[in-house]
């Protein structure tokens, strides 16, 4: 199996990330707007807050997945199920390029 189209993929989709992470970043530790005097949008902003900080942890995680994949793809174990050591199948590695394992062992 051709691994470069995987890596292409990978490879965007960390830039992908490492923006959005950029963005998240400034808009929590960053801003120049001022808090709300207001009860009720403070509290909106709060929410608010805890969503992108979510986001921002997902992205966080993914990235790390993904720069783990292009470890796997340059020392040549990417495409090989670390749980069973099986092949992953095609299918799963474009649904998810940066998983680790094959479909019987994701479950």
């Amino acid at each position: 199996m051709d691994f470069d189209a995987f890596k292409c993929t990978l490879v965007d989709t960390r830039e992908e990330l490492l923006g959005r992470l950029g963005r998240t970043h400034h808009h929590l530790y960053e801003r120049e707007e001022r808090v709300s005097a207001k009860f009720s949008e403070q509290s909106q902003e709060l929410e608010s807050q805890e969503l992108i900080l979510n986001l921002e942890e997902e992205a966080r995680a993914e990235l790390k997945m993904i720069e783990e994949a292009l470890v796997r793809i340059s020392d040549g174990t990417y495409g090989t199920c670390q749980k069973c050591g099986e092949q992953v199948q095609q299918k799963r590695l474009i649904a998810v390029p940066h998983t680790r394992y094959c479909i019987d062992c994701a479950i």
